[in-house]
């Protein structure tokens, strides 16, 4: 059943990025030319509602949180390869497999480089977990967490701050 909730999942979420047209070349260029703001609406979108989701069946004890640990070093070095990654391919990992369904044929080239990385990350996780990993470590916290704040604000404090920013988007015309 977790298989086949798994499955109607992607199908709707590859189903979601095409129609907000987050597969198309231009519109991710357009996100790191900063031109075009439709894949950071789509990504705030999705994260206000997984905070809300998330948050949600917490309190209703359906789900209990199991937070990861929190690295700067591994944060700063994971975003910094896969800005550039985005960069060069023009696609991130989720949009590539999505253009690959589309037929968008060079998304493979991502798509093997995505594993390729996971592969050599495995491979030096070991020596990443006492250098990299421990640089800026925090351990298992969330935002609600650090500021000391019940979670309900953040989220609420987060949304204000969403749609201020697609009033400020659509304001900008982008």
């Amino acid at each position: 059943m977790e298989n086949l909730m798994g499955l109607v999942t992607g199908i709707l979420f590859g189903f979601f990025l095409q129609k907000g047209q987050a597969l198309r070349f231009e519109k991710q260029v357009g996100l790191l030319r900063l031109i075009d703001m439709t894949i950071l609406k789509i990504m705030l979108t999705g994260i206000l509602v997984g905070m809300v989701g998330i948050y949600l069946f917490k309190d209703l004890g359906i789900i209990s949180l199991g937070p990861k640990g929190t690295s700067l070093g591994a944060q700063i070095i994971g975003g910094l390869i896969f800005g550039i990654g985005w960069a060069i391919l023009g696609l991130c990992p989720g949009t590539a497999a999505g253009a690959l369904g589309e037929g968008r044929w060079h998304a493979i080239w991502g798509i093997i480089g995505m594993l390729v990385g996971a592969a050599i990350y495995a491979e030096v996780y070991p020596v990443l977990t006492s250098t990299v990993i421990a640089w800026g470590s925090y351990g298992k916290i969330t935002i609600p967490e650090a500021l000391g704040i019940n979670h309900w604000i953040v989220i609420v404090i987060f949304a204000v701050i969403i749609l201020g920013l697609f009033k400020w988007f659509e304001k900008k015309k982008i």
